[in-house]
C-alpha cells in the first residue's frame, strides 16, 4: 500500500525539500500550512490557521494519511507563548486525524539542537550538557516549547496505537522563501550586499565560533534521516540527532564562502558584530539591487533572517552533534556542508533572488 503523508509546513526549508524527497520515493504528499507560500506542484495543499483546532479540523476533514510530519512552528514573544501556541499546534493535527479516517502508522516531529541549549528566551543560561550532544542527555531544566510538542506526540501515539521519531537537526541548510531561521540564505544576501555596495565581509559572530568546531544540517540530509525513520523498524520510538557528518571552523568556512561570492573574507579581529545591529540600510540596499538585476524578491525580510543568523554565528560556547545513535540504528547517509552551501546558492541564483554574476 501507497505511504501517504502529510507534511505540517511543506513549503518550508525542511517541509519544502521533505516533500520534494516523499514524491521521488512514490509517496502521495500532503501538505497543510497556512497557505502564504506555494508548495510543489505534485503536493496536496490544505490551508488552515494551525492555531486554531476548528480551522485544522476543517481542513483535514475525510483526510486519509499514514504518516505526519511536522517541520513547522510559530515564533511567539515569550517561551510561555511559544509552548501555548506551538504546543497546541501539535494537537490540534493529531486530534484532526484521529477523529478522521485516518490510521497512522508514524508521527515524525522535527525540533533542534535548542533541545540542548535551551529556548532563546534562557539560551544557554543554564548548565549546557557537554559536547558532543547526545540523545541521553535528556531534556533542560527550563521552560522549552519542543518538549511540549514532544509531550502532545506522545501522549497521541499511546492513545492512537501509531509510532513516531523525534529529530534534531543542527541550523539547517536549504532552499525556502519567507523562512525565519534561514542562514544560508541570510548569508547570500550579506555577501551579496558586500558585493555590490563594498561593505566588508566581515565574521558577524564570536570567537568560540570562528575558532572552534561546529557542524550543521543540509534539508535534503534531514529529508532523508525523516524518510527513513518512518519507515524502518530500529528507528521507531527514539529521539534522533541529525547532522551532515562533517566539521568545520567557521574561519575555514567564511573564506570559502568569500571566494564563491567574489568578495574578501575580513579577517576576524574577535569583536562580535551582529548583522541585526548594521543591516538598517539593508533592505533600501537590496530594492536597488533587485531592480538593477530584475531579482524575483524585492523585499530583504523574506530571504533574511539576521537575527537567526546572529543567534547561531554568536553562540559563546561550542554547539557539535553526536550522530552514533543514528548510524547504529542504520542511518549512514553523508553531506558535505561546503557543497551543501554552494548548491544552495547555485539554485538562488537560478530562482533569481541573488545576482547571478
Amino acid at each position: 500500500m501507497q505511504n501517504r503523508a502529510l507534511i505540517i509546513g511543506a513549503s518550508g526549508i525542511a517541509g519544502s525539500s521533505l516533500a520534494s524527497r516523499l514524491l521521488s520515493s512514490g509517496w502521495q504528499v500532503h501538505g497543510l500550512s497556512r497557505g502564504r507560500t506555494p508548495v510543489l506542484p505534485q503536493v496536496k495543499a490544505h490551508s488552515a490557521d494551525l492555531t486554531s483546532a476548528d480551522s485544522v479540523r476543517a481542513a483535514l476533514e475525510g483526510l486519509d494519511v499514514t504518516h505526519v510530519f511536522f517541520t513547522a512552528w510559530a515564533r511567539q514573544a515569550t517561551e510561555r507563548e511559544n509552548i501555548r501556541v506551538n504546543g497546541a499546534m501539535v494537537s490540534n493535527v493529531l486530534d484532526a486525524l484521529s477523529a478522521g479516517p485516518s490510521k497512522l502508522a508514524h508521527a515524525a516531529l522535527v525540533t533542534g539542537l535548542k533541545h540542548y541549549l535551551g529556548p532563546f528566551e534562557a539560551y544557554a543560561t543554564g548548565a549546557v550538557p557537554e559536547t558532543p550532544f547526545r540523545e541521553e542527555q535528556g531534556r533542560q531544566k527550563v521552560e522549552n516549547f519542543y518538549y511540549e510538542q514532544e509531550d502532545r506526540m506522545f501522549a497521541a501515539a499511546a492513545r492512537d496505537g501509531f509510532t513516531w521519531s523525534v529529530h534534531r537537526p543542527h541550523t539547517i541548510i536549504g532552499f525556502a522563501v519567507g523562512n525565519a531561521m534561514n542562514m544560508g540564505t541570510t548569508l547570500a544576501v550579506y555577501a551579496t550586499l558586500c558585493k555590490q555596495t563594498g561593505m566588508p565581509f566581515v565574521f558577524p559572530g564570536s570567537s568560540m565560533q570562528w575558532n572552534g568546531l561546529t557542524d550543521m544540517t543540509s534539508a535534503d540530509q534531514l529529508a532523508r534521516h525523516l524518510e527513513w525513520a518512518a519507515t524502518a523498524e530500529s528507528a521507531r520510538n527514539q529521539d534522533f540527532n541529525i547532522v551532515n557528518g562533517d566539521l568545520f571552523r567557521w574561519k575555514w568556512m567564511w573564506s570559502r564562502i568569500a571566494d564563491y561570492f567574489g568578495v574578501i573574507a575580513v579577517p576576524f579581529d574577535g569583536e562580535v558584530r551582529p548583522l541585526e545591529a548594521r543591516m538598517h540600510e539593508a533592505g533600501a540596499q537590496w530594492q536597488k539591487i533587485a531592480a538593477q538585476y530584475g531579482l524575483a524578491e524585492a523585499d530583504i525580510g523574506k530571504l533574511a533572517s539576521w537575527w537567526h543568523t546572529d543567534a547561531d554565528l554568536g553562540r559563546p560556547m561550542e554547539v557539535l552533534t553526536d550522530m552514533s545513535k543514528s548510524r547504529q540504528a542504520g542511518f549512514l547517509d553523508y553531506r558535505s556542508t561546503p557543497d551543501a552551501f554552494f548548491s544552495l546558492f547555485d539554485r538562488l541564483k537560478a530562482e533569481r533572488l541573488i545576482p547571478s554574476a
